[in-house]
């Protein structure tokens, strides 16, 4: 009988395939001769193994296993030779412990901030960094057209994409007729809304028919995927205009992208972090009214915080994902990046909701209520991390611990701010439960994603070719025992369950942006965040608070953090390169 040492033999084989109707074909052909060209595992690859994995087996043991790891390498190989597109999902999906009836934070109808503007300001420059919300307002009353306005941001972009290095593609065409069709809709007495007419900018992890959607990585950067994504169909309904396709650090990670790295408008020889690197830089510049960014584990968070705009990550499930990357399908989240707290809940209203496309999105309320009243808000903080700061490593230098203690002390009168404003803040600490050691969920469930690019070996492409970096990490993924993911998401359930316990009479909590495994657990749990810059450093760039909320209650975290950034005006602040032009 004919046979490998595998522990396959032809007739099993084919027996298996014939089952799915694939006997004789040419890929039973192809799969055969792999499996042939493998060879025998050994105990030492299985020692190796065990090391990889912290345990340890008996020689007797090891061989045991010899015949049945062999077979299970072969299903490997059989399911490799099917292809597997980024967008197709796991049979399995993450929810979050949100119940089902729990009412919104706010009135059944939405109550927005009044138009604080009625004529266009006197320059250019001022003119490009208004909120959307009053770009919108002048959109409607007249004051500006939409052609207008989506003109001086393309000729922008273009003016400082040298010095940014945050634009991928300009989507010109598309974004003239929009705006045209906006401007003739309100001349016929149709408005759709406060975001009509209002340019904007998508993060390149979102598909845009007809124009290239490259992952911000050198092997797809000619991939044209023949769709929109649901939040770019969702905002053309809302009247909005894509000016432009934005950077974002290779698939995902970090401001490098096969352009270039994206720059911090407040520090041009920093990057802009990531890795809605480009997103970030372009909102704060004042090239776009908003974009659209993604977070899988800080890349809405960490971007905001270095550029100095206010960037909101909604709970997971409540903005649908259909046409982005998948990075981690039970931790990628999208949401608006944009220059004020109101710009955000204006987005979040027209792209939340189930599509009926991406199973796990959800429809839940959203009232966007401005005139929420604070004293009726109850928020926890995390004591202690604003008492210890922002964590350093060993390698912090005198710079950095300095760096440290100024980011601690604006935390620390950032929280004396909020308790004038009449919210109720109590202390609170997050579980004591080993969250950091959940992260390689992400590592697994990113290896998979992009599974075929390490296999073919074209991860050479990818410009970061470094230990903390994708080309390695995907590599190390392929060593994640099953059973220790599985274990991994078992423990997660505890902390979703711990937290839901200690918020019980809380409508949120704050925290240092960066402090403790806040970020991690929020991303890991799916709770929503808005970063807001709470002040700035010695050397003028900016800092960041968060404000984190209960599952599908964005709106209490939105009117606080609105209320803060009306208290302290550090969101008005322009990047001086950028806004005085």
């Amino acid at each position: 009988m004919e046979g490998t040492r595998s522990g396959w033999d032809r007739r099993r084989f084919t027996a298996a395939l014939a089952a799915f109707g694939l006997a004789g074909t040419a890929f039973a052909r192809r799969l055969w001769a792999e499996v042939e060209a493998r060879g025998a595992l050994t105990l030492e690859a299985i020692k190796g193994a065990e090391q990889l994995a912290g345990l340890e087996f008996s020689d007797a043991e090891r061989q045991l296993m010899v015949k049945g790891l062999s077979e299970l390498r072969d299903s490997y190989l059989a399911i490799r030779e099917l292809p597997l597109d980024n967008s197709v999902a796991p049979a399995l999906l993450f929810r979050t412990l949100a119940p089902a009836g729990e009412p919104p934070r706010s009135g059944s109808q939405p109550r927005r901030s009044r138009p604080s503007r009625g004529a266009r300001p006197a320059s250019d420059a001022e003119l490009a960094f208004l909120p959307a919300s009053e770009l919108g307002n002048l959109i409607r009353g007249g004051a500006l057209s939409s052609e207008e306005l989506t003109v001086l941001y393309l000729e922008r972009l273009r003016r400082f994409d040298a010095d940014l290095e945050c634009v991928v593609t300009l989507t010109e065409e598309r974004a003239l007729a929009q705006a045209r069709r906006a401007d003739r809709e309100l001349a016929q007495g149709i408005w759709r809304g406060p975001l009509h007419g209002v340019p904007w900018g998508a993060k390149d992890l979102l598909a845009v028919r007809g124009y290239p959607t490259t992952w911000g990585a050198k092997p797809y950067a000619e991939q044209v995927i023949d769709e929109d994504a649901t939040v770019v169909r969702r905002l053309d309904e809302a009247g909005a205009v894509l000016v432009a396709k934005l950077s974002l650090g290779a698939l995902a990670w970090g401001d490098v992208w096969f352009g270039g790295m994206t720059r911090n408008p407040w520090n041009t020889e920093q990057g802009s972090s990531g890795s809605s690197a480009g997103p970030a830089a372009a909102v704060a510049a004042g090239l776009v009214g908003f974009a659209i960014g993604s977070e899988t584990w800080g890349s809405i968070v960490s971007p905001s915080t270095r550029c100095g705009v206010t960037g909101l990550r909604p709970t997971f499930g409540r903005v649908s994902r259909h046409g982005a990357m998948a990075l981690s399908w039970s931790m990628d989240k999208l949401g608006p990046m944009a220059r004020g707290v109101e710009d955000c809940a204006l987005v979040l209203e027209a792209i939340h909701g189930a599509d009926g496309i991406d199973p796990t999105a959800e429809s839940r309320p959203f009232v966007w209520d401005a005139e929420l009243d604070l004293r009726g808000l109850r928020f926890g903080y995390l004591e202690s991390l604003f008492e210890s700061g922002p964590e350093l490593g060993d390698d912090a230098t005198a710079e950095d611990r300095e760096r440290a203690r100024e980011w601690r002390a604006i935390d620390l009168e950032a929280l004396a701010v909020l308790r004038s404003l009449g919210v109720e803040l109590v202390p609170m600490e997050l579980p004591a439960l080993p969250v950091s050691a959940l992260s390689f969920i992400l590592t697994a469930e990113a290896g998979a994603a992009f599974d075929e690019l390490t296999r073919s070996g074209r991860d050479d492409l990818l410009v970061r070719q470094i230990e903390d970096a994708w080309p390695n990490v995907f590599r190390q993924a392929r060593t994640i025992p099953a059973v220790e993911y599985i274990q991994a998401n078992r423990v997660r359930t505890v902390v979703m369950r711990e937290m839901e316990r200690r918020l019980a009479g809380l409508d949120g909590w704050i925290a240092p942006s960066f402090g403790g495994d806040n970020l991690l657990l929020t991303n890991l749990t799916g709770h929503p965040a808005v970063v807001v810059p709470d002040g700035f450093r010695a050397d003028g760039t900016p800092t960041s608070l968060s404000f984190n909320g209960r599952l599908f209650g964005e709106a209490a975290i939105l009117v606080l953090a609105r209320a803060f950034q009306e208290a302290t005006g550090h969101h008005l602040r322009r990047p001086p390169r950028f806004g005085d032009l």
